[in-house]
């Protein structure tokens, strides 16, 4: 994986190689699975995590959420277990989101979860958990404060006008500082009661809105420099609106959607990862019904992988601080592939040019083991045929268990459909049954 050099770019955060860069990440580059988790208040309005905004309410009218809030069913153990059963290697918690409610015991503000019927620090007792199962942690953290006083109302806040002559008006006394100084109050917090953090998510910037906010309204620079002093090794993302810094974000984070091809800033490839959520929302939504199903994730996961990314994949659990059943169902599901096929996803990436993908598949490769998968997201008819692949394998088999898959010599039998084959392909002989596997993977050792 290419880095981009820190020649590069003129202005920089800190100092640090690009090679000491690919060490810091080369957990996560290896570890590819992650859980996102949206969990607050507002799933007990339990219609998006935007519900405030999307609704227009003030502060009065949200509040009865979170005197409402009181997670008694909250097992963060459980949510670990279900992580690592899915073949999760990480996971993010979001510790404040554009609420402004914070779901750690902060002293910069009464508007926390030890303030609710609840009464203690859910994000201390998820780090303990989510550790004892030996995940890697992350919190999640809104630049956004829709609750703050002295946050200027913008084009993303609740209380936005339709008219550009009000924001003056609604902002007056209002004082960014004050709120830049409780952003990284509140940051260093999160970076110093809790032990190591792998990975920190801050979201989001918006200076290309009118109204809009970037680096300057939160004092990017300055925030990005407090947290490599307090966690050097840690990995954060690229919503700081810092992409001409070096140092200044770690990975990209393009959010639902797929992309055509492995990222790049400057012509260099980028670590990336993508997040994801099951339906259409981040946060518990009772009444959504467009959830992914099993394979469409699976897919989602191998896709991120063979284009050099990861899959960071959300669950927004309920108010009580249960996951959402369909989330549970398909979290075991892709436990059930992942138990079978995870060395085709952990430590492996996109395959190099010279494999040409098979159609209706999807390549991935593991340049430390020198192995290739083929995943069959449609099972071919008794064979398929590997171009250019001919005196490059030693062995062939079936991932999921380990039984040999033999290269055709279409002796014996008229194979009409061989004149696309050249000598130098390899024709694989497949059983004519689907194995028992959503999508199957054929494991090459190459030489």
């Amino acid at each position: 994986m290419a880095f981009l050099s820190a020649n590069a770019q003129q202005k920089k955060i800190w100092n640090e190689s690009p090679k000491e860069k690919k060490e810091r990440l080369a957990w996560w580059t290896n570890d590819r699975f992650g859980l996102f988790i949206h969990w607050g208040p507002y799933s007990l309005a339990a219609r998006h995590e935007w519900v405030k905004k999307r609704e227009q309410m003030d502060d009065k009218s949200y509040q009865k959420y979170v005197d409402h809030f009181n997670p008694d069913l909250y097992q963060p153990r459980e949510w670990a277990k279900l992580a690592k059963t899915a073949g999760m290697k990480y996971a993010v918690l979001t510790s404040k989101h554009h609420d402004g409610f914070a779901m750690f015991d902060t002293k910069f503000s009464d508007y926390k979860i030890t303030n609710t019927l609840y009464g203690k620090d859910a994000l201390k007792e998820w780090v303990e958990a989510f550790r004892e199962e030996g995940l890697k942690i992350g919190f999640y953290y809104s630049l956004l404060d829709w609750h703050h006083p002295e946050y200027t109302i913008d084009v993303k806040h609740p209380q936005s006008p339709e008219n550009k002559e009000d924001y003056e008006r609604l902002n007056r006394g209002r004082d960014m500082s004050v709120y830049r100084e409780f952003l990284k109050n509140q940051v260093t917090e999160l970076l110093t009661n809790y032990g190591k953090i792998d990975l920190l998510f801050l979201d989001f910037s918006f200076p290309e809105e009118e109204f809009g906010k970037g680096c300057e309204d939160w004092g990017s620079v300055e925030l990005m420099q407090l947290v490599r002093k307090l966690q050097p090794w840690i990995i954060v993302n690229d919503r700081m609106d810092l992409s001409d810094y070096w140092g200044g974000w770690d990975f990209a984070t393009p959010e639902q959607h797929k992309v055509d091809k492995w990222p790049t800033y400057k012509g260099e490839k980028i670590p990336w990862e993508t997040c994801q959520t099951f339906s259409g929302s981040w946060g518990y939504y009772r009444d959504e019904l467009t959830w992914k199903d099993n394979k469409q994730l699976l897919v989602l996961l191998i896709e991120s992988v063979s284009k050099g990314g990861n899959l960071l994949l959300n669950v927004g659990p309920t108010g009580r601080g249960t996951i959402d059943y369909r989330a549970e169902n398909a979290l075991l599901k892709i436990g059930d592939w992942m138990k079978y096929n995870a060395r085709s996803i952990y430590g492996c990436t996109q395959a190099p040019d010279s494999f040409e993908t098979p159609e209706n598949t999807l390549l991935t490769y593991n340049p430390t083991t020198n192995r290739l998968y083929v995943h069959l997201l449609d099972y071919p008819l008794r064979n398929i045929t590997l171009k250019g692949m001919k005196g490059k394998v030693n062995y062939l088999q079936f991932l999921h268990d380990a039984s040999e898959i033999k290269i055709s010599t279409s002796k014996g039998f008229i194979a009409i459909d061989q004149g696309s084959t050249e000598d130098n392909d390899l024709r694989l002989s497949l059983p004519v049954n689907k194995p028992p596997i959503e999508i199957p993977v054929i494991e090459l050792f190459l030489n």
